[in-house]
């Protein structure tokens, strides 16, 4: 039976050896203090407030967190530090059960204290609290006046025990640097200093600034201001973080004292605390990196794992306090609300002010990726790689997993890199986001769904992870688990570009037209999203036969990406539009889309689409030049080697009507089947080789291998999605049939491609010839 709680007086509860005072939040064991975290206490109200009866975890978790959104994680958490109060082993919970699939409860009977004796209770232990108080006070007392005296000669104090402090499991919030000088150089600038600091460490993990974000915004609180003390000890709550580390600066006289303090997020006690002097501003920066090193011992860190990962701060970033502080902004910019082109004037003046920092480099490479202009993020991307001994261990796999995906184009040496990475930061999300594009571009979906849930079991707010997963489901025809990472990053409140798309690419492939319109008319205004959703719709249009509609969105999606400022994306599309219209038969229109693509730019996979259109639509001059501009710019480029080239080539062999070379020329590209090209972001490439070798057989009249190719496209449906490479293969798959004297299976799949091609004006030749043929 609960105990009843409404009674007047003293909230004084009882149960073995133990006595609970609620209005003073106190647990005693046998007369004695037992140190219990807030949170934790509260949870054992709960608990005795209905002693003998199951309580929830969700009244559990709405009870203590009231109005507010915390992580499940957080009420194990607190559990776990209430039975260990308790003096309990994780082999006999005698006290605090588990209830499997419903919640907790207290296994003892509860007995509510009379008033009298509640009284006498609290008045003693209120005499106990205050000599503890009064203790603690005059000890920081005497450290401060310990401090003042010997200031002038201050090296580095670390108060507390030297003993480890926290485990290779938990995490860390980092606060903003209080700065006392008047001087803003220090905003932001220390903290983004410590935070690459610390994240050489493979032993300690930071809340990253993503997730950061995102449990200040669930938390009501602006996620583009500075993380205040109080800020950060909210977010180690949420986030069920072992502690908040909060950093100081002053000035005493021309030197600048720093201070460090890590406190416990469950006890509130302090973990760690140290303090070190810089004589002079130049310093600060070095002192700082000094001190970030010392602190990880202290916090448990072995002597080998800090020797071996730790590059001085003024080296793994800039001497330069200034040039720090306009990466910082930039940074900050980058991962906040205002977006990632923010960011690009504050990487720019820091590599104005210092023309050898490596990571202002990289973030500029990595920046313009993510606008999509491939030529400036490979530029950039390459001054960073030549840098890149001036960095940290971690930004160093950084820039070289980034150099090989969009510099060489080598994604075997991008993997390697990565799986280095994850080797040695095993706790760090971002290596194994990266690992699950890759995986995805090799085409190993298996290895691209496992890294992208890793990457979300590690931070449940790094959006590429999100992305990445939900495209591997989508792409192995997983709907109904894509639908659940979209809901998953929508409930915590994440929203990212390809979201739409997602979206729109699902309720395609289940022919949900009014799941299209609604994923529209969410991307409508959204700059980004909606020349992408426009080009995805172009696709749409096309599939079914309406090339003329299709146009008129290609146009739209153009003009629109470029008022982003995202040419090369712009000439994608255009590039996509030439391949559709030389797949049609459109040769004229094909020929002029591959011109207006190549005059916006000549990156990677434009080339790639221009040289297809040219060679499909028998422009043979102009195909054998692109293909010399790959071969000449790329000559380690995976997607080139194992891709581009053999396909157009085999596509001229055909044009010269010699099938065999044709399908020799395609024999490398079958290991890169299922991968996914660069030139998905323009919505087309996907199994062009497949389709081509397809086309040869056909030309040699080998009907029973042309069908075999066909079907893969055809049974790959989340592969292709509305690519209209998917319906031209339904109709060759037809004439593959009917080539073997399969007449149901020639029949049925016409019927297919009649009913796809409903309504089409029969202005394509392929049309034209596929109508007439289903009528025979």
């Amino acid at each position: 039976m609960a105990v009843d709680s409404t009674k007047p007086g003293k909230e004084l509860y009882e149960f073995d050896v133990f006595r609970v005072d609620a209005e003073r939040e106190t647990l005693l064991r046998a007369g004695d203090p037992v140190p219990l975290p807030p949170k934790a206490f509260q949870v054992l109200l709960v608990l005795i407030r209905n002693s003998q009866e199951v309580v929830t975890k969700d009244e559990l978790m709405k009870e203590v967190w009231p109005d507010t959104f915390v992580e499940e994680a957080n009420l194990s958490r607190n559990i776990f530090l209430l039975r260990k109060a308790l003096g309990e082993s994780p082999q006999d919970h005698r006290y605090v059960l588990t209830v499997p699939g419903r919640g907790y409860r207290l296994a003892e009977r509860v007995r509510l204290v009379p008033d009298r004796e509640a009284s006498i209770v609290a008045a003693t232990h209120s005499k106990i609290v205050l000599k503890v108080e009064e203790t603690h006070r005059r000890w920081w007392l005497g450290a401060s006046a310990l401090l003042l005296l010997v200031a002038g000669a201050i090296g580095v104090w670390v108060f507390g025990e030297r003993k480890p402090r926290l485990t290779d499991k938990d995490t860390i919030v980092l606060s903003e640097f209080t700065n006392s000088t008047g001087d803003p150089v220090f905003d932001e600038t220390l903290r983004r200093g410590l935070a690459v600091q610390l994240a050489q460490s493979p032993y300690l993990t930071l809340v990253s600034d993503e997730r950061m974000h995102r449990t200040l915004a669930l938390m009501g609180q602006p996620t583009n201001a500075p993380v205040s003390r109080d800020a950060a000890r909210a977010v180690c709550e949420r986030t069920a973080s072992a502690a908040v580390l909060e950093g100081s600066i002053n000035s005493l006289g021309t030197a600048y004292v720093l201070g460090l303090r890590a406190t416990s997020c469950r006890t509130g006690d302090v973990l760690a605390e140290e303090q070190a002097q810089a004589a002079r501003k130049e310093e600060v920066l070095g002192v700082l990196g000094q001190m970030a090193s010392s602190f990880r011992q202290h916090l448990g860190e072995s002597l080998s794992s800090i020797s071996k990962y730790s590059t001085p701060l003024p080296d793994a970033t800039t001497p330069s306090l200034d040039a720090l502080r306009a990466y910082s902004l930039g940074w900050k910019s980058t991962f906040g609300a205002t977006g990632p082109a923010e960011g690009i004037p504050f990487f720019k003046r820091a590599i104005e002010l210092d023309p050898n920092f490596a990571t202002a480099y990289a973030m500029l490479g990595r920046t313009y990726g993510e606008l999509g202009d491939a030529n400036l993020s490979a530029e950039y991307t390459t001054k960073a790689y030549q840098m890149k001994e001036r960095t940290s261990e971690p930004e160093r796999y950084f820039i070289t997993m980034n150099y090989e995906m969009q510099v060489t184009g080598n994604l075997e040496k991008a993997r390697q890199a990565g799986e280095l990475w994850v080797n040695a930061y095993p706790r760090d999300a971002h290596p194994r986001g990266l690992l699950s594009f890759i995986y995805q571009s090799l085409g190993r979906m298996d290895n691209a769904m496992e890294e992208g849930r890793a990457s979300l079991a590690l931070d449940a707010d790094l959006v590429p992870g999100y992305a990445n997963l939900a495209w591997a489901y989508v792409l192995a025809e997983q709907l109904q688990r894509a639908e659940e990472v979209i809901r998953n990053a929508s409930s915590r409140g994440i929203q990212f570009p390809d979201l739409y798309i997602l979206l729109y690419d699902v309720a395609f492939l289940k022919n949900d037209e009014q799941g299209m319109l609604r994923a529209v008319a969410m991307a409508d205004g959204k700059l980004g999203p909606e020349h992408w959703m426009a080009a995805r719709q172009a696709c749409v249009l096309a599939y079914r036969g309406h090339l003329i509609e299709a146009r008129t969105f290609t146009q739209r999606a153009v003009l629109l990406a470029q008022k982003d400022g995202q040419t090369d994306r712009a000439a994608l599309y255009l590039a996509g539009l030439a391949t559709r219209e030389a797949l049609f038969g459109n040769s004229e229109e094909a020929k002029g889309a591959a011109d207006s693509a190549m005059r916006l730019s000549k990156n990677r996979d434009v080339l790639y689409g221009a040289a297809f259109a040219y060679a499909w639509a028998g422009a043979e001059a102009q195909a054998t030049a692109t293909i010399d501009d790959l071969e000449k710019h790329f000559p380690e480029d995976t997607f080139v080697n194992g891709i581009y080239l053999p396909t157009i080539r085999a596509i001229l062999a055909r044009n010269h009507h010699d099938s065999s070379r044709a399908d020799e020329l395609l024999h490398i590209t079958a290991q890169y089947e299922m991968s996914v090209p660069g030139t998905w972001f323009g919505f087309f490439g996907m199994m062009y080789p497949t389709y081509v070798r397809g086309m040869a057989y056909l030309d040699a009249r080998q009907g029973d291998k042309a069908a075999a190719e066909f079907k893969k496209i055809v049974e790959h449906r989340g592969f292709v999605a509305s690519d209209p490479i998917g319906a031209l293969a339904s109709l060759q798959l037809a004439r593959s049939f009917s080539m073997i004297g399969d007449a149901a299976q020639a029949e049925s799949k016409y019927r297919d491609v009649l009913a796809n091609w409903k309504g089409a004006a029969p202005e394509a030749p392929i049309i034209r010839e596929g109508k007439s043929e289903s009528i025979r």
